[in-house]
């Protein structure tokens, strides 16, 4: 049987999809590498991309992110990444899911997220969670909030506090006694009532270094009296002193800027007051120039009276007709 002419043919007259299904039904003699990659781009049926996974698993596995690297502009990974998980072969093509992982495709994160779980590779998958979050956080947040290593358990208070759930973040920083990252939270959480929960479950365990640390990372937040009241009750004065130093002098500062902005008020009422009122009245004809005062009207001309003369400098007297005798 002469397969690898049948093969060159189908690749002449541009008959792929029949050229790579003849490769795959004949392998030990129609099969090349380099030549069914070169083919298997050109195919019209993509059923064939799975076809030649399939294949490839199977007689040639070793070469199987290749093939998949070379599929890639047409393959459908959600697809793909359900195939591989169904067969139990996700861990084979991890360096296939590294390279579309650009992507931030669901399927391909979830499932190297957790490829890199079993692998116990808690900074890859780090950095995975902040590479691309295109994922179920919370579902990942829960399974990993039960995992053995407290990396991981990490990563979850992690999660909870990148999904606003700040209170079960910090109650599992303090229940692996993670003080720093419950800190760090509940400063983010801009929340009072959980900095003010955590400070009292210091003082509780009797953490009294962390409680004048986390005096200073929740300085904002707490309320000086309460913070007060509670180094009061547990005697320990010395650690709160520090930040209610700070405290007073952040208060002075503002009643010395209240005083300095009341002073230069009162100056300007002051001054305000001490200005003589000057009222805009309107100029007086008498006082107005020459340019400004109007002509005053003219009175009309009397009427001659009847019988007098009709012009100045005629004489008076019955007007006359006709020639004078």
């Amino acid at each position: 049987h002469l397969w690898p002419e049948l093969v060159f043919l189908y690749d002449k007259y541009e008959e792929y999809d029949n050229a790579i299904i003849a490769m795959m039904n004949h392998p030990t003699e129609a099969w090349k590498e380099s030549q069914f990659k070169d083919i298997i781009t050109k195919v019209a049926n993509i059923e064939l991309y799975y076809k030649a996974i399939q294949f490839y698993l199977d007689f040639k596995p070793l070469l199987l992110n290749d093939l998949l690297m070379v599929l890639t502009p047409r393959l459908d990974h959600t697809r793909a990444v359900n195939f591989f998980i169904k067969v139990k072969q996700i861990s084979l093509v991890k360096p296939y899911l590294r390279s579309v992982q650009k992507n931030n495709n669901k399927a391909i994160n979830e499932a190297l997220n957790n490829l890199l779980i079993e692998e116990e590779d808690y900074q890859g998958l780090q950095a995975s969670i902040d590479g691309y979050e295109n994922f179920d956080n919370i579902m990942l947040a829960q399974r990993l909030e039960k995992h053995e290593l407290i990396e991981f358990r990490r990563i979850a208070a992690y999660l909870y506090k990148g999904n606003n759930r700040w209170k079960q973040s910090v109650d599992l920083c303090k229940k692996d006694k993670l003080f720093k990252d419950a800190m760090c939270y509940a400063s983010e959480s801009r929340d009072t009532g959980i900095a003010e929960d955590l400070i009292a479950w210091f003082l509780e365990n009797q953490y009294h270094e962390c409680f004048a640390a986390s005096l200073f990372q929740c300085y904002d937040l707490l309320r000086p009296d309460v913070i007060l009241e509670l180094a009061w009750r547990h005697n320990i004065m010395d650690f709160a002193m520090p930040y209610m130093i700070q405290v007073v002098r952040e208060y002075i500062s503002k009643v010395d800027k209240l005083e300095q902005a009341e002073n230069v008020r009162s100056e300007e009422e002051q001054k305000a007051e001490e200005r003589p009122i000057v009222f805009a009245e309107p100029q007086l004809m008498l006082t107005a120039g020459p340019s400004n005062m109007m002509p005053p009207p003219q009175a009309p001309s009397p009427q001659p009276p009847y019988g007098g003369p009709a012009y100045p400098g005629m004489g008076g007297g019955v007007p006359t007709y006709g020639y004078s005798m």
